[in-house]
């Protein structure tokens, strides 16, 4: 495995590093100090031809001034939070209002906006990069001193497995993921829209028009959100579905995952590439974006960015759950140990 790391920007006068990991199979993983943001996958096609598989700038300034969350960690809290309040025990925490009334992963002084700590881990056959974070008390309105840490571990299996801890002096609520988005059929060439998707989910949660769920569970029978067979993400949005044209033609939805079914939860392919994606996770849920809210008001190295140009598989638990209590909990109690992770395994179909 081969290792570089070199200085990527700066902010606020801080330099900000850059990680690079090659393995001896041919992936390429890239990542940065500011926002834990995934830079850049490079991942061989069925020819051998390498190229990018998920969206990313080459500047710091870009991604401050243009990115929609573009490979980065979502924390506090991922999702968005209706009214942009919560309640603790009879407290309540008001959080900054950037979606109209609501909260979306935590406002402008989320973990997307913050340069982390690192350290590096180098062994034979994996290499890790440990991100940490001490958000205080009060932060976007969070309670708790709150230590974060995010590990990038890249194995010679093509892995990328993310590893998420955190720990707070108070009780507060944590939901970590990482909000990368792929698109296998390299370099932007194509959108999203004919790539497959298999999602092990036999429900999904209903939104409202604030794109909160309102804590109805859906069965995905007979719906265009039935993956559990492998199809086209286009077809699936031309089948036409009220939910569907809520979010702007396209899914933004949390789809509850078969809790007894914990290998190939999620399996991305691109035919004509002949890559393939799949996605594990100890998490509840996944809340699966088609890149349908995309503006054309930017450039992605280069390619006018458009809707359904990438697609995000955000393993987590459901959004604005802590309003509801028939789902899992995000409350983390004082000195409780968060711990989570999904792990992202790159290849190739069979007979591509």
């Amino acid at each position: 495995m081969k290792f570089v790391e070199s200085v990527y920007g700066v902010v606020n006068g801080r330099s900000v590093k850059s990680f690079t990991v090659e393995t001896s199979r041919g992936m390429e993983f890239t990542c940065i100090e500011y926002g834990c943001i995934i830079t850049e996958i490079l991942f061989p096609d069925s020819n051998g031809l390498k190229e990018n598989v998920v969206l990313g700038f080459d500047t710091i300034e870009e991604y401050i001034d243009h990115s929609p969350y573009f490979g980065c960690v979502i924390g506090r809290n991922a999702g968005r939070i209706g009214g942009s309040a919560f309640e603790i025990d009879g407290v309540t925490y008001h959080l900054t209002k950037n979606e109209g009334e609501n909260n979306l992963h935590s406002g402008p002084t989320g973990f997307h906006n913050v340069i982390w700590d690192s350290e590096v881990v180098v062994r034979d056959t994996e290499i890790s990069i440990i991100f940490s974070y001490m958000s205080p008390d009060g932060e976007g309105g969070f309670p708790g001193n709150l230590h974060v840490e995010v590990t990038y571990m890249i194995n010679e299996n093509n892995e990328l497995l993310i590893q998420y801890q955190a720990q707070s002096d108070q009780k507060t609520i944590v939901n970590l993921t990482n909000h990368s988005y792929f698109n296998l059929s390299g370099n932007l060439k194509r959108t999203i829209l004919d790539h497959e998707l298999m999602l092990q989910s036999n429900e999904f949660l209903e939104l409202d028009h604030s794109l909160i769920p309102t804590g109805e569970i859906i069965s995905v029978e007979g719906t265009p959100f039935d993956f559990r067979k492998s199809k086209q993400i286009g077809k699936g949005i031309e089948e036409g579905h009220p939910q569907i044209s809520l979010v702007g033609g396209g899914y933004d939805h949390p789809f509850l995952l078969t809790p007894l079914q914990k290998q190939n939860q999620m399996t991305l392919i691109d035919r004509e590439s002949g890559r393939k994606l799949e996605v594990e996770t100890v998490e509840p849920a996944v809340v699966f974006y088609s890149g349908n809210m995309l503006t054309d008001k930017f450039k992605i190295r280069g390619k006018q960015s458009q809707n359904y140009l990438g697609l995000c598989l955000e393993t987590q638990k459901p959004p604005n759950m802590i309003k509801n209590p028939r789902f899992p909990s995000i409350l983390l109690e004082k000195d409780q140990l968060y711990t989570t992770q999904t792990k992202f395994k790159f290849g190739l179909i069979k007979n591509s």
